[in-house]
């Protein structure tokens, strides 16, 4: 039997690269995921973490538009989180007042950047991102953040299916367990857009531009 990249060969490895105005969005970037003993602790997000920070960084040096996202809930009922808080309970832990649900420190967003707060996975579905971007003149979407088989993964077919180029930078999106975040990433790179390594990122700012090679 091939190999999973042998088998998508010339099927489903079409690379379809940056196009002409990238904006980053950073997903879910919360401490339930990096603190230890929480029941969302994801091991491969904090291992993300710093990788993360250093595309924000280089995104806000270009002068790029930044976006974050964060998961809230009214607590009580959950009503807003409908069907999946009742599939994956462990989000109630996303309401206002819990630590947990706070931004991690080294990704926090600055005062001036928006911040789209959603209730289910896909950072498009029912928000504002969309038209958002398309008032930005946006025609490429850098994803970074978490779960790369959850959120990431909804967020980039709903962004390659609202007309968008999506990248995914490969080390700086995590999971709780390594088998299905690279499972995940196949997947996105086969189908919905193109992961690739931080480097790229930082190359398609100084080829546009707006990183030198000393920044």
């Amino acid at each position: 039997m091939s190999s999973p990249s042998d088998n998508y060969a010339g099927v489903w490895d079409t690379r379809i690269g940056f196009g002409e105005r990238a904006a980053l969005l950073s997903i879910d970037f919360m401490k339930a995921y990096t603190t230890e003993g929480a029941d969302l602790h994801a091991p491969g997000v904090v291992a993300a973490l710093p990788h993360a920070a250093q595309a924000l960084a280089a995104a806000r040096r270009a002068g790029i538009p930044v976006i974050h996202t964060n998961i809230r809930y009214q607590p009580g009922q959950f009503l807003d989180g409908g069907v999946w808080v009742k599939k994956a309970p462990v989000m109630k832990a996303m309401v206002d007042g819990n630590p947990l649900a706070e931004f991690c420190d080294e990704v926090a967003p600055r005062d001036n950047e928006l911040v789209i707060t959603k209730q289910y996975a896909s950072a498009f579905f029912g928000t504002s991102l969309a038209a958002t971007l398309t008032a930005l003149g946006i025609d490429t979407l850098v994803l970074i953040g978490c779960s790369t088989s959850g959120c990431i993964r909804a967020s980039a077919v709903d962004g390659l299916q609202h007309g968008f180029r999506v990248m995914v930078i490969r080390q700086a999106v995590g999971d709780r367990h390594p088998q299905p975040h690279e499972a995940n990433l196949f997947d996105i790179n086969g189908k919905y857009g193109d992961v690739i390594d931080g480097a790229d990122f930082l190359a398609h700012l100084q080829e546009k531009g707006f990183l030198h090679d000393h920044d």
